[in-house]
């Protein structure tokens, strides 16, 4: 069976320095770079966030970064701008290997975020991972990158439920850890049948 390798959100904006820094973002690179080489095919995803999207706590008078809103697809933390369509944040890390086979970008309709890979925020709008993946073949799935409690969790959760065997590599992963989030998503993945692999 044809395995896929999901590098999630490795960018400029998730790693030290950036907007929106995942704690040791940058030390992903080198695994996942290394990862590469073992797999028939490498998909990267990639945020890429209009100016002035509804996820931004700027977009909000009154609201800072980290605090939440009620969407009409649930609860939304707001984040610092990141990710902006076109800019040097919203670029690969200049270190990571991009000559996979597809790039999934999320995020870029301005009213629903899109931590998945595989759906926006209202678990129902599909970003055609899931038909690229199928039309190949592929049912096995490796994922690494940023972050784990949010962009590689939801695509694990969301690959698990649309029957995808799911491993996440959780030494080429990074994570925000927002009030216990990592906690809370790695039993959600353990719970879902992700091999949490470390």
């Amino acid at each position: 069976m044809s395995q896929a390798l999901i590098v999630v959100d490795v960018q400029n904006d998730f790693c030290p320095g950036g907007a929106l820094a995942v704690p040791g973002g940058d030390e992903v690179v080198a695994p996942v770079n290394a990862m590469m080489e073992r797999f028939d095919t490498v998909i990267l995803t990639q945020d890429w966030h209009p100016a002035g999207h509804y996820s931004f706590a700027s977009a909000h008078p009154g609201k800072a970064p980290f605090e939440t809103v009620e969407m009409p697809y649930g609860t939304q933390v707001l984040w610092p701008d990141h990710c902006v369509q076109g800019t040097e944040g919203a670029a690969f890390h200049k270190d990571l290997r991009t000559d996979g086979d597809l790039i999934i970008r999320k995020g870029f309709r301005a009213g629903i975020d899109s931590y998945s890979g595989f759906f926006e925020n209202d678990r129902t709008t599909p970003t055609g991972l899931e038909g690229y993946l199928r039309s190949r073949g592929i049912m096995d799935l490796t994922l690494a990158g940023l972050a784990t409690d949010f962009c590689v969790a939801f695509t694990a959760l969301d690959a698990a439920r649309l029957g995808f065997a799911v491993t996440v590599d959780l030494a080429a992963c990074r994570a925000i850890d927002l009030e216990g989030s990592l906690q809370t998503a790695l039993s959600q993945m353990k719970e879902a049948g992700v091999d949490l692999q470390s």
